[in-house]
């Protein structure tokens, strides 16, 4: 993929309800000018093509030609779960790692011993690997995979890797990492990398274990010691892209699905720069169709409504696109059996969970599976990561496989201080309680690369439910 060095001009097609015409000069920096039939021209530019930039490019949008406003720039919803979040990491303890501690996975190796693996997204040493005698104290100790040592299948270079979501567990006598790496395609997949030390060196598999756009792998060991492995197919991500192509094809289509003035001409606007956004890097095409779907979710009911409607009377290939978007509005979690070595999948995978709640939106990711009397307590996270509407919630189940059943509430949300609080795992502490560890962005800066604090909030499983804690309640 690469993007022109000549200006681009592009117009919306005819049939949409109102028009745009952008000029786009793709170098660095990048300069959009927008017009409006009627209006005057409006001039843009963004330094970087980053997510904050865009951020900035689109809330000057919405101020200029009525879009609709980032989420990301608007205040968090008013708060529903837990108790206050202690921090644990707020900065960088070391030079090498670039963007906090994302996807955090906290694992106690020892008595008193602990790691933690986070997400590196394109930095140089993939997966920082952290240690602590006593949850608040860490240093780091070294890499998943120090530059240069990447697996060959996955994708590297700034602005084109995207390493996420480590996850470290004790599986026999080896630690197993499961992990998301962006492939030489493109295309998300998961693999697998294992060492007899926690601080590594860590091998990784030649490929990936699963492949086609999947994400946040967890490994769980069950009741029996037998290993499974959880992720999520992340049609999320497919779906914003199939819809702007669709509205390019079939500009009128925007009045039948979007029923606000804002969100039909952030729609428009979507489908008129689609000819360029498609020549994008897949996380700068995330960063310009973000606006259409939070046009899309901020009815998601009604959306998909209207959608599945369009279908019914759609015909031929429109048909067949509006079908395969409808079904990736669903995100689905999978669960399936690992060999004993971890080599290969066994059997076939099950979907354990989806996007039901209203809370979630269009989206659930970040499992982890703590088995605890008997039974199977997952927590996931869901909503967009980069807004202060993601949070935490929870489910129960007698199997790995389930059927699981969702706590009704949000377990964990935003706060004044702390938004988009997310992809929790858990581990015993030192004071001998569960405690969920997670990331979540200082107010107002959440985003991709965007730096993530490490925090914290003691847990308990109580009649088959997981409950926050008090902090001051003993173990």
């Amino acid at each position: 993929m690469h993007v022109e060095a000549m200006p681009l001009r592009l117009e919306t097609p005819p049939g949409a309800p109102v028009a745009f015409e952008v000029v786009i000069d793709p170098r660095l920096p990048r300069r959009f000018r927008v017009t409006e039939p009627g209006r005057d021209a409006r001039s843009y530019e963004l330094a970087r093509a980053e997510q904050p930039d865009y951020l900035d490019l689109f809330e000057g949008l919405a101020r200029d030609l009525g879009t609709r406003v980032p989420l990301a720039r608007t205040p968090p919803p008013p708060r529903k779960g837990g108790p206050p979040l202690r921090p644990l990491l707020t900065e960088a303890v070391a030079p090498e790692i670039l963007y906090g501690y994302g996807d955090p996975c906290v694992v106690r190796v020892g008595e008193r011993e602990w790691r933690l693996l986070v997400t590196s997204n394109d930095a140089p040493n993939a997966f920082p690997i952290l240690a602590s005698s006593d949850l608040t104290t860490w240093q780091l100790t070294g890499f998943v995979f120090p530059e240069g040592q990447t697996p060959a299948w996955a994708l590297t270079g700034r602005n084109r890797a995207d390493f996420w979501a480590p996850e470290m567990h004790r599986v026999g006598d080896e630690h197993w990492v499961c992990f998301t790496a962006r492939a030489q395609d493109r295309s998300l997949a998961i693999g697998l990398a294992r060492s007899g030390s926690p601080d590594g060196p860590f091998k990784a598999d030649e490929a990936p274990i699963v492949t086609g756009d999947v994400i946040d792998a967890h490994i769980l060991v069950d009741a029996g010691g037998a290993p499974w492995l959880i992720w999520k197919k992340d049609d999320n991500g497919v779906w914003p892209g199939r819809l702007a192509a669709l509205l390019h094809r079939e500009p009128a289509r925007v009045s039948e699905l979007f029923a606000a003035g804002e969100d039909q001409r952030t729609a428009v606007l979507a489908l008129t720069l689609w000819p360029w956004v498609e020549t994008l890097e897949p996380m700068e095409q995330f960063f310009v169709l973000q606006p259409l779907i939070e046009a899309a979710t901020a009815d998601f009911t009604g959306f998909a409504a209207r959608l599945s409607g369009l279908g019914a009377r759609a015909g031929g290939a429109e048909a067949d696109d509006i079908a395969a978007i409808s079904r990736a509005l669903r995100t689905r979690i999978h669960a399936q059996r690992l060999s004993a070595d971890g080599r290969r999948l066994e059997g076939e995978p099950a979907v354990i969970l989806e996007n039901d709640q209203p809370w979630e939106a269009h989206l659930i990711e970040g499992v982890w599976i703590t088995q605890e009397g008997g039974r199977y307590h997952l927590l996931y996270a869901g909503n967009d990561f980069s807004t202060a509407h993601y949070g935490i919630g929870a489910a129960v189940a007698d199997a790995p496989t389930g059927p699981y059943r969702k706590s009704s509430e949000v377990l964990l949300s935003s706060s004044a201080e702390w938004w988009g609080p997310g992809h929790p795992s858990v581990a015993i502490g030192a004071d001998g309680r569960h405690h969920v560890f997670l990331h979540a962005f200082r107010a107002g800066v959440a985003g991709y690369k965007a730096f993530r604090a490490l925090l914290t909030a003691p847990i308990r499983f109580e009649g088959g439910v997981v409950v926050t804690a008090p902090a001051d309640e003993e173990a």
